[in-house]
């Protein structure tokens, strides 16, 4: 006998066609409508800038640097300043950094977001129960009746997914959590990018303010020097005045640098999460940090997959495709399945007998026919969206490759910079020694001494900029190269999707 025939019991049969409402739409859903979206093409370039790539030595005093190309990022790629100090302060900024915290939480919740999504391919099952009391008066009006009715049980309704709009709208969702997650990428980096550079700025500082310690160390033996000749009758006021006016002007220096040094602590703790009230940040100087020598490079072809910028763009380039599949299914038929069973009597006790017992099983067909051109303007406002973020895309990426290059040549120009710096550092200290001594024995004169200390002055400091700015764009250098973001965004997202109730 038929398991659903009349004489067999009801429940089962609804618990049957129950179950095979999910079989039916896997056989009649495989169709999904709308493009498959495909990642686009890069440039075909195989390197950053035209002409040499290769890093200048930076004179006999200074170490060297070389690009090692194909080499991998490492996510930790502060660690390669070799400084205990920094490693922790970055440590600290990425555990306590709201702006991390609000990234995080942004992509878990983008995360639920496609949960919500995949719940729509599934069957939806409800428990419903009702009570109801109503008076019935007979057709005269003279007599009436009351009657209750109870009611209980489930409702199962599957809206098949004939052509892919929820699928579409799943990959939509999935691809806007993997923008979500290269936005966490790109505030790892930036806050990374950030900590390193400031705490190298407070380094370069106290390098220019130990040039300036420098410079009033040679202020003051010139003054010493023409106190002397004064004393002796060989100088008059007027160069001890000079002496003292060179010597107050470069005093004057330090105020302005202690006023950076202030603001790039007051940033570092900002960075980690704290007030400056709060927190102090170590002292920060070249003698702590080591300069990268073995830079790596990501060859063009893989290095696109690495920059959190690039890979939003491409996320939300996905999700603006995946918006012409839904739109475009929304042109064709939706066909729903249900069923339910229900139990209803007049009272408690015969509520769950089995000859109370009530079930439907429906389909039903509903097919777009005339909407003004909306359906049809929706579709083509995807395809228009598409092509707006296609644009952005390649944007994107340009602007990526401009800021490789940039970089590229600020190292190159750096190594140059300090080498030159260099020599006029050790030839105006030469010079002023040497003119300091014809002074001493009276073959130079004040004026010469004094305008030998301006060209030191010049030269020291000057070669304190250019060692800071070359610490400052190596930091760059792997940051553009994108720091190992993305690697570390996809562990903090796997880490944060656990198990789910469906429900």
């Amino acid at each position: 006998m038929n398991d659903c025939s009349i004489s067999a019991p009801r429940l089962r049969c609804a618990t049957l066609w129950a179950l095979m409402l999910p079989a039916l739409a896997l056989t009649l859903s495989g169709c999904m409508v709308g493009p498959d979206f495909k990642r686009p093409a890069p440039p075909d370039v195989a390197g950053y800038v035209a002409g040499r790539t290769e890093l200048p030595t930076a004179g006999p005093a200074d170490p060297a640097q070389q690009l090692h190309w194909g080499a991998d990022i490492d996510r930790r790629w502060w660690s390669a300043y070799r400084s205990q100090a920094l490693d922790e302060t970055v440590s600290q900024a990425i555990a306590d950094n709201p702006t991390l915290d609000t990234a995080r939480a942004t992509l878990a919740q983008a995360q639920q977001a496609i949960l919500i999504a995949r719940g729509g391919l599934y069957p939806q099952a409800d428990l419903g129960a009702s009570a109801q009391r109503e008076r019935i008066r007979s057709g005269n009006g003279a007599t009436s009746a009351t009657t209750n009715l109870l009611a209980i049980g489930p409702t199962v309704s599957y809206p098949l997914d004939l052509f892919g709009g929820k699928r579409r709208e799943v990959e939509a969702q999935t691809a806007l959590a993997d923008s979500q997650r290269y936005a966490l990428a790109a505030a790892y980096l930036a806050l990374t990018g950030n900590t390193v550079t400031e705490a190298l700025t407070a380094a370069t500082v106290r390098e220019q303010l130990r040039a300036i310690a420098d410079i009033v160390a040679v202020d003051k033996h010139n003054l010493e020097l023409v106190s002397i000749e004064r004393e002796v009758g060989k100088a008059a006021l007027s160069d001890e005045l000079a002496a003292r006016s060179q010597l107050a002007a470069d005093l004057a220096l330090s105020p302005p640098l202690e006023q950076q040094l202030s603001a790039a602590d007051d940033a570092l703790a900002i960075l980690v999460g704290k007030t400056p009230a709060q927190w102090q940040p170590p002292t920060f100087d070249f003698a702590m940090l080591t300069l990268p020598t073995e830079v790596p490079a990501t060859l063009p072809s893989t290095w696109l997959l690495t920059r959190p910028d690039v890979g939003a763009a491409q996320a939300q380039l996905h999700a603006a495709s995946a918006q012409i599949g839904i739109a475009t299914a929304a042109l064709y038929p939706n066909v729903t399945l249900s069923a339910s069973w229900t139990q209803a009597a007049a009272s408690m006790g015969p509520l769950f007998d089995a000859t109370n017992g009530l079930w439907t099983v429906a389909a039903a067909l509903t097919a777009p026919l005339f909407h003004g051109g909306a359906l049809t303007a929706q579709k083509q406002a995807a395809v228009d969206a598409f092509d707006a973020q296609l644009g952005i895309y390649r944007q994107t990426v340009l602007q990526a490759f401009g800021q490789v290059a940039d970089t590229l040549r600020a190292l190159q120009h750096d190594a140059d910079a300090l080498a030159a710096q260099r020599t006029a550092l050790d030839t105006a200290q030469a010079s002023l020694q040497l003119l300091q001594e014809s002074y001493r024995v009276g073959t130079a004169s004040l004026v010469d001494v004094l305008q030998a200390q301006r060209l030191y002055a010049q030269a020291r400091l000057g070669y304190a900029k250019a060692k800071g700015q070359r610490y400052v764009d190596t930091a760059q250098w792997f940051a553009a190269m994108g720091g190992g973001a993305p690697q570390w965004a996809q562990r903090e997202a796997s880490s944060a999707v656990g198990p789910h109730t469906a429900r």
